[in-house]
């Protein structure tokens, strides 16, 4: 906003003056100059500013899916080795809603990482 704001300042700026008498053209070249180099310096300075912003939540992103995808997996690890204690304390005829729920809560859990890990890049 800075950057339309400023040469707007400098133009009302350079009218003014130049409705006095007496003013010559030297000094609204010098004001159009150091408006120039201002502009510049200034363009520079936010696109930098906004580059490193954007590459730090990049980062941040990346750092916090893999963070949720390590939690899922050893949450995985750890449904699967109860899913296997239920089914060999079951019987052969015997099916548990334990087991059952269990199995389904896995099934979300493992599309889950997967979804993460399709939609990571």
């Amino acid at each position: 906003m800075l950057k339309y704001v400023l040469p707007l300042l400098v133009c009302v700026t350079c009218a003014a003056q130049s409705s006095k008498p007496g003013l010559t053209a030297a000094p609204q070249v010098e004001n159009q100059k150091l408006t120039a180099s201002l502009e510049a310096a200034h363009d520079r300075t936010p696109d930098d500013a906004m580059e490193r912003l954007r590459q730090q939540q990049v980062a941040n992103v990346v750092q916090e899916r893999h963070t949720e995808l390590q939690s899922d997996t050893e949450k995985l690890v750890t449904l699967t080795a109860e899913l296997k204690q239920h089914v060999d304390k079951a019987g052969i005829n015997i099916l548990s809603m334990d087991v059952i729920k269990k199995a389904q809560e896995i099934q979300k859990l493992a599309k889950s990482v997967q979804d993460k890990m399709k939609n990571a890049y």
